[in-house]
């Protein structure tokens, strides 16, 4: 490579306006429509034919595709950049705490689930903040385990089946519980990486 393309690449790869970050523009504009296509859904205004909570599904699964299709993009063309590391995780954050919160609105989720899930991701986000000084804590295999179940799980209690599988909304909680288990776990395992960074920062500072 030359040393004109090798600033070629890094200029696009430092832009905001690049595939991956477009993508994940798309999954926070995506958001909206979700919650929409829901309340459309709502008791009252539901169609016959449950068309707009199958749009709701659509939506979701887009959504969490370009979750996926966005990283890996990203980290094939080295489009890795500053507003992508700070606006993915917040798309996702979106995505995921407005279907749970839908969810419970609708009397489909306890909202014990809600609460504790956006606690604690909420809570770890805040946490990486405060912390952000002594170092930077990775995402751990357990926390995008963490995020793997939660979406399964998400997925499962959207999908309008229950009047033809009457045990998919068991196996939707089951799947649910497993991810509040998981969520709980990471989120002590982050507090704790976290304590250890700022000891290890302190113990550095005043050597």
């Amino acid at each position: 490579m030359t040393s004109t393309e090798a600033t070629a690449a890094g200029s696009s790869s430092s832009g905001i306006w690049n595939l991956p970050n477009i993508l994940t523009m798309l999954r926070i504009a995506l958001v909206p429509f979700f919650v929409w296509f829901l309340i459309a859904d709502a008791p009252g205004l539901r169609s016959e034919s449950g068309l707009w909570r199958w749009a709701a599904v659509l939506a979701f699964a887009v959504a969490i595709y370009t979750d996926k299709l966005d990283g890996d993009i990203a980290r094939s063309r080295g489009l890795v950049t500053d507003f992508g590391k700070i606006a993915d995780p917040i798309a996702d954050k979106l995505l995921i705490g407005s279907a749970l919160v839908m969810l419970s609105v609708l009397g489909e989720l306890p909202w014990w689930v809600t609460v504790l899930i956006l606690v604690r991701e909420w809570g770890i986000t805040a946490l990486r903040f405060f912390v952000i000084r002594y170092g930077v804590i990775p995402a751990s295999r357990g926390g995008k385990l963490k995020t793997v179940v939660q979406t399964a799980a998400i997925f499962l209690y959207l999908l309008p089946l229950a009047a033809f599988a009457p045990w998919l909304a068991w196996v939707a909680f089951a799947v649910m519980m497993v991810a509040v288990l998981i969520t709980v776990w990471t989120g002590v395992e982050y507090v704790v990486e976290a304590l250890r960074l700022r000891s290890q920062g302190k113990r550095n500072a005043g050597q």
